[in-house]
C-alpha cells in the first residue's frame, strides 16, 4: 500500500466522521425545537384551562373575650352559609373552635348559637362537627371558622414568566408572534370565579316548563280573531311631562 493511499484513507475517514458529527447535531436541534413548540399551546384557553374541582367555602367569626353569642350581622353570615350549604355543599361544615385563649369561653357559647342557627336553616345536625384548634400566633384575635367543601371551577395559578418578554436566544417564539405565557389567565381565572354552577362547563340545564297560562291567553285571542298583544292600561302615565313645552 502507498504512501498516498493511506493519506486518502486518512482523509475520507474524517470526512466521514465529520458528517455523522454534523448529522446528530442537526438532528439535536430538531428535537429540541420539536419539545419547546410541543409543550406550551398558543391558545391561552389549552394553556389555561378552566377545571372543576372541589375546594372549600368558609366565613370568619370574630369574637370578643367578654362577649359569646352571635351579633346581627354574624347571624346573617351563619344564616346566608346554610342556605348556600343546602344548594352546593358536598360535605360537613367544620367548625374550627379556638380552646386555651382568652376568648375560648365566648367561643365556646358563640358556637353553641352557631349551631343552633344552622339547624335552624336547615342544617341536619350530623352534618355540623366542631374542630378544636390552638392558635400559632398569641398576638392575633382567635377567631371561629366555618368551611364546608364544595364543587367549584378554578383557573390559573397565574403570574408564571417562564420566558423573557423581548427578544433572546433561548426564546424560539419570539419571531413567530405567538402569545406569551401568563396571556390570558386572569381572563380566565376571573370567568370561573364568575361560574354560578360549574356543571354549566360540561352540559347545559335543563329548559323550564312554559307559562301555560298566558299561552292558552294567547292561543284563545288567535282563534276569536283578537290582536294577541297585550294592553297595558297604565303605560300612558311613563310619558314625560309637557311642562315647559
Amino acid at each position: 500500500m502507498t504512501t498516498q493511499t493511506k493519506v486518502d484513507r486518512r482523509h475520507s475517514w474524517r470526512l466521514l466522521g465529520a458528517l455523522v458529527g454534523l448529522s446528530a447535531a442537526l438532528g439535536a436541534c430538531q428535537q429540541t425545537s420539536e419539545i419547546v413548540t410541543a409543550t406550551v399551546p398558543a391558545d391561552y384557553r389549552l394553556r389555561h384551562p378552566i377545571a372543576v374541582q372541589e375546594g372549600n367555602r368558609s366565613i370568619v367569626i370574630f369574637v370578643g373575650h367578654a362577649r359569646g353569642g352571635l351579633s346581627a350581622p354574624q347571624r346573617n353570615d351563619v344564616m346566608g352559609l346554610a342556605q348556600t350549604w343546602a344548594r352546593e355543599g358536598t360535605g360537613a361544615i367544620i367548625a374550627d373552635v379556638p380552646v386555651n385563649t382568652a376568648n375560648a369561653r365566648a367561643a365556646e357559647a358563640t358556637y353553641q348559637e352557631i349551631r343552633s342557627t344552622l339547624t335552624a336553616g336547615g342544617v341536619p345536625s350530623s352534618a355540623i362537627r366542631l374542630r378544636h384548634y390552638q392558635p400559632d400566633s398569641p398576638q392575633t384575635l382567635p377567631t371561629i371558622k366555618l368551611i364546608y367543601p364544595k364543587i367549584s371551577a378554578v383557573a390559573g395559578p397565574c403570574g408564571l414568566w417562564p420566558e423573557d418578554l423581548g427578544p433572546n436566544i433561548y426564546d424560539t417564539g419570539y419571531n413567530e408572534n405567538r402569545p406569551y405565557h401568563n396571556f390570558g389567565c386572569a381572563t380566565q381565572r376571573n370567568l370561573a370565579a364568575m361560574i354560578d354552577n360549574p356543571a354549566d362547563l360540561e352540559q347545559p340545564r335543563p329548559e323550564t316548563p312554559a307559562y301555560t297560562m298566558r299561552r292558552n291567553a294567547a292561543f284563545d285571542k288567535y282563534r276569536k280573531g283578537v290582536s294577541t298583544t297585550t294592553t297595558y292600561p297604565e303605560s300612558d302615565k311613563a310619558k314625560l311631562s309637557d311642562t315647559g313645552k
